[in-house]
């Protein structure tokens, strides 16, 4: 019996029955506590191929329009301006050993299942409306994944740096769809930065929202529209005035710009990089859509900040582009992660078909230029799958892993698009076509390379 199986006749996998915020969970307990809030709900029973009406800024063509931002709810202040809570580096065993402890096999097993059976039937759907069903939101926010990032202490479901979980399940969803991989995963990147850099008074004031039942749209705003952008020296400007902050500039790729109620905006400040939270409905706000070739499901959008004023309060983080540069990096580490997981699903689908499609009367999988080309693509993946859960390790336990991720980026931007050229090739002409996936697999791929700047740091 599946999971998901298990689910449908009411048990609960291993006779839990979920956690309060205050219970005592095992190292690295993310797999316990998503397992028993899925559990709880009936929503997967429910998840179809219903298509989602279309948001008005996506009914537009090329160029669009721009609207304002909507008024999302209201983040009562709480809390004091003092360094807020921080989640402990993970513990380092010394041993190269990259079998995942049961837990965290668990949280695989978990996405696994929410990957093949949720997002991967709606993404062909969702790339083409440029909008992920709510069908898809609702499973994710049942699992729980907008509390990876957040430390228990402030009512997530962490003990300590969530790097690796979270490079696990952003693997593991993108074998689904990569496109849906981000949109789900875009609040809780923002919990994580708050998690990671919030002070007290932030953190009392936006994370009990990515907490409960009904996580707010959130999503981080550093890249820009500019060829070779360089993601340390952002056009964006933040300027002082009296008590406040003045925000001047373009974003772009903004995952699901027109629903969120929060953004963490990068902006130079004093001649450095820094990070401003931003809520939905700032004046001076406004969201234009933004289709792409490849993540369409995503929902990407142009955030433009025309004058917007934020307290001086609405600083993330500090002022000497610390926190910035590694908020960065651990972007490009998630994207890493999302190219290896789609070029898994690149390698599972292709295999498959190179044995089953025969042509003078063998499987084409005989001919040793095909073989070569499905081998080339497997070595390629699991280079890719290590650069990358060396830097996670790494950034888990406080490291510097700035080199780590440097090299990750690289190797996944270039083979990420090898992968998905291949898989195309090796389908021939239903490569080209949209009865198979690859050819969408192959568009997302592309953006690897592209998005959080074109230039290593």
């Amino acid at each position: 019996m599946s999971f998901l199986d298990s689910l449908r006749r009411g048990a609960r996998p291993g006779g839990r029955h979920g956690l309060s915020s205050h219970e005592t969970r095992d190292p690295i307990g993310y797999a316990v506590a998503a397992v028993s809030r899925l559990a709880q709900s009936d929503l997967i029973d429910r998840v179809g191929l219903r298509k989602r009406a279309e948001h008005a800024v996506y009914t537009t063509t090329r160029g669009g329009f721009r609207v304002a931002t909507a008024a999302g709810r209201t983040f009562a202040q709480a809390g004091s301006r003092t360094a807020g809570t921080r989640p402990p580096r993970a513990a380092g065993t010394g041993v190269f050993d990259l079998t995942p402890t049961e837990d965290e096999q668990m949280l695989v097993d978990v996405v696994a299942e929410l990957a093949a059976e949720v997002l991967r039937p709606a993404a062909s759907a969702a790339d083409d409306a440029c909008l992920p069903p709510s069908e898809v939101l609702d499973a994710a926010q049942e699992v729980g994944l907008a509390g990876l990032g957040v430390p228990e202490a402030l009512g997530g479901i962490i003990e300590e740096r969530s790097a690796m979980a979270g490079t696990l399940v952003a693997e593991g969803l993108a074998k689904g769809d990569m496109g849906l991989a981000v949109a789900v995963l875009a609040p809780g990147a923002v919990a994580t930065a708050l998690g990671l850099w919030g002070t007290d008074a932030q953190q009392q004031t936006y994370l009990p929202a990515f907490t409960g039942d009904d996580v707010p749209a959130a999503a981080l705003a550093l890249a820009e529209p500019t060829v070779l952008f360089d993601a340390l020296a952002p056009a964006t400007t933040a300027v002082r005035d009296g008590d406040g902050v003045v925000l001047t500039g373009v974003k772009s790729a903004v995952v699901r710009g027109a629903d969120a109620e929060l953004f963490v905006v990068g902006a130079m400040l004093d001649g450095r990089p820094a990070m401003f939270l931003v809520e939905a409905g700032a004046e001076g706000l406004e969201v234009e859509a933004d289709p792409s070739m490849g993540l369409r499901a995503a929902a990407l959008t142009r955030l433009h900040l025309s004058g917007v004023r934020v307290r001086g309060d609405a600083l993330l983080g500090d002022t000497d582009g610390a926190a910035y540069t590694e908020c960065l990096r651990l972007s490009r580490l998630a994207w890493c992660a999302l190219a290896v997981g789609t070029g898994q699903a690149v390698l599972d689908h292709v295999t498959t078909y190179v044995n089953e499609r025969e042509a003078f009367g063998e499987p084409i999988s005989h001919r040793q230029a095909v073989a070569f080309m499905v081998a080339d693509i497997a070595i390629e993946l699991q280079a890719m799958r290590l650069v990358t859960w060396k830097a996670a390790s790494r950034a888990a336990r406080g490291e510097d892993f700035s080199r780590e991720v440097a090299l990750a980026r690289q190797l996944c931007g270039d083979k990420g698009m090898k992968i998905g050229l291949d898989g195309v090739q090796l389908l021939g002409g239903h490569g080209f076509v949209k009865e198979h996936p690859v050819e969408r697999w192959y568009r997302d791929l592309r953006a690897v390379g592209l998005v959080e700047g074109g230039v290593l740091v």
